[in-house]
């Protein structure tokens, strides 16, 4: 029987939580920056950009929901090894239990 590789385990509930949050806050922070960006840009004068970033604002949290969500890719990508055939039955012994 092949051993089970660990890579294939799945991350723990606490470590998936801890995760999925720091993905979200790392978009938060990116979509805040946007606005200050927008804010800033719209007062300089530079009119170009500022509806560039006030888009990426509103797409953001959009995204950082979909990003916090995904499943971790460990859990699914590489298949167990040493399940056996489904159709395999224990044989009956000699006491006949």
């Amino acid at each position: 029987m092949d051993a089970i590789r660990i890579t294939t385990a799945g991350s723990s509930p606490r470590d998936d939580l801890a995760r999925r949050q720091k993905k979200y806050v790392i978009a938060m922070t990116i979509r805040t920056l946007c606005f200050i960006g927008a804010a800033i840009t719209g007062a300089a004068g530079i009119h170009w950009l500022w509806p560039i970033l006030i888009a990426g604002a509103i797409v953001l949290p959009y995204v950082a929901v979909v990003m916090a969500n995904a499943e971790d890719s460990r859990a699914t990508s590489l298949p167990l090894t040493g399940g056996g055939d489904p159709q395999r039955q224990l044989e009956q012994g000699e006491h006949g239990a």
